[in-house]
């Protein structure tokens, strides 16, 4: 009965390892990717052009991955079922640069008029604010299962981000415009190298 006491205590201890604080954390972190994939699903269903489509769905697949893990991590304060995994996109890394002509933008009047360019940007500014409150969170996460798994996650989700700009970018509804060419080389070449040294350690001098 003793060692069985133990072993349900070490188990409740690990359970309970949470600062308040990361509790509300985690409890917006979780329910902010339901409610991503429950949008996701929302999305798919205007959805035209496979191409999004099968964005849509990888991203889905392993963001649900993802929100098993934290709530697995978040309720045992154990080990889950595997580790993170790294999310690869598969688009070119080619950037269009520069501004073509195009309509002035308004709201949508009718939910008809959702395409690709609306629901891209829906997936982009989601995928973007996960990514900044995860980073937020870990860094202040006392359960270091949990914060193992957010943590890894920040680049999942930058990762996702830029899948879906690359995506806007090649299809115009996200340019990239430059400055001129002077400009643009005066401000790279703004900063230069310095030489590795350790801070002064000397005491400040007091008038």
């Amino acid at each position: 009965m003793h060692q069985q006491d133990m072993h349900q205590s070490t188990n409740y201890q690990a359970k309970m390892n949470h600062g308040g604080h990361e509790m509300f954390d985690a409890h917006e972190i979780i329910s902010g990717t339901i409610s991503l994939l429950n949008q996701y699903q929302m999305y798919d269903q205007f959805m035209k052009d496979q191409e999004l489509k099968t964005i849509l769905q990888r991203q889905y697949t392993f963001i649900n991955d993802l929100y098993n893990l934290m709530v697995q991590a978040f309720s045992t304060g154990e080990d889950p079922s595997h580790r993170t995994q790294a999310y690869e996109m598969q688009l070119s890394h080619d950037i269009v640069y520069g501004l073509t002509p195009s309509q002035p933008k308004k709201p949508n009047q009718s939910i008809n008029e959702l395409g690709e360019q609306c629901l891209s940007s829906f997936m982009l500014g989601q995928c973007k604010s996960m990514a900044g409150l995860l980073g937020m969170a870990a860094c202040e996460i006392t359960n270091p299962v949990l914060r193992r798994v957010v943590a890894a996650s920040v680049p999942n989700f930058v990762e996702m981000a830029y899948e879906l700009f690359l995506y806007q970018n090649k299809h115009q509804y996200y340019q990239v415009p430059q400055l001129q060419q002077q400009d643009m080389t005066q401000m790279v070449n703004s900063f230069t190298i310095t030489k590795a040294s350790s801070i002064n350690q000397q005491p400040p001098m007091y008038m």
